[in-house]
């Protein structure tokens, strides 16, 4: 049985931010990296199934450049299997993302691909849902629990909506997409970091894949939100009332 789990190389959320001069972009010099933090937390589940269950592998799968090696690293020392690094020239967009991840599965044949709903640098949240479309699977996203035993052909899971919880078993393969509660990720342990390095990590281009990932949108600006106004306290609520309907007029 095998898992997939695609890691994207995000900015660390710690890190303040700041845009360029011309606003085309975030200003990333000097900044730290890591895993995507979604991306983490579906790694963290496929580790607890292929602790749960014998004969489960975890691959993990980065699109773009040498300096995504890292995070892949990092994936290898929370526990997954093996790496490969799809080499692209340049930054994709979530539509290119899925053809890639596509393209990948259709080579690597996996039971299921578990990832992050989104990607904290750019929160898309496209790429999942785009890839069951293109791979025409059933799709769960969202998850907040997985309830699934490698070997079934079908794994049930929950998912937060904002409706409330709904549960849906969804047929296997599948693309599922991680949502913040579903785990606490692991912290990578200095034995992980030094297994890591004798772990396979593969490099493709993704010429090998037969695929085009020349992004199809752009990002014209960035513009910073306005500053918030300073709040008031009220006393009462026929004070809060008053105050509502001065400021709509």
């Amino acid at each position: 049985m095998k898992i997939l789990v695609p890691l994207k190389r995000v900015p660390d959320p710690d890190t303040p931010l700041r845009l360029r001069a011309d606003r085309s972009g975030i200003d990333l010099d000097g900044a730290k990296f890591v895993i995507n933090p979604f991306d983490a937390i579906a790694l963290e589940e496929a580790l607890r199934v292929k602790e749960r269950s014998a004969n489960v592998e975890v691959a993990v799968v980065s699109i773009g450049s040498d300096d995504a090696i890292e995070q892949l690293r990092a994936g290898l020392g929370m526990g997954a299997d093996r790496a490969v690094l799809i080499r692209v020239a340049t930054p994709p967009d979530s539509l290119a993302i899925a053809k890639v991840l596509a393209a990948f599965f259709q080579r690597e044949k996996p039971d299921v691909v578990l990832m992050g709903k989104q990607a904290i640098d750019d929160d898309s949240n496209q790429a999942g849902q785009m890839l069951a479309g293109l791979l025409r699977l059933p799709q769960a996203t969202f998850i907040s629990r997985l309830e699934w035993t490698p070997g079934e052909p079908r794994a049930v899971c929950r998912r937060e909506t904002d409706a409330g919880i709904e549960t849906v078993a969804v047929r296997l393969p599948a693309v599922l997409t991680a949502d913040l509660r579903l785990n606490e990720p692991r912290y990578v342990s200095l034995p992980g970091i030094m297994k890591a390095k004798r772990k396979p990590l593969e490099e493709l281009a993704v010429a090998d894949l037969g695929v085009d990932p020349t992004p199809r949108t752009t990002i014209q600006k960035l513009e910073l939100p306005p500053k918030r106004a300073a709040g008031i306290r009220v006393k009462t609520v026929e004070d809060l009332v008053t105050h509502l309907l001065a400021a709509r007029g």
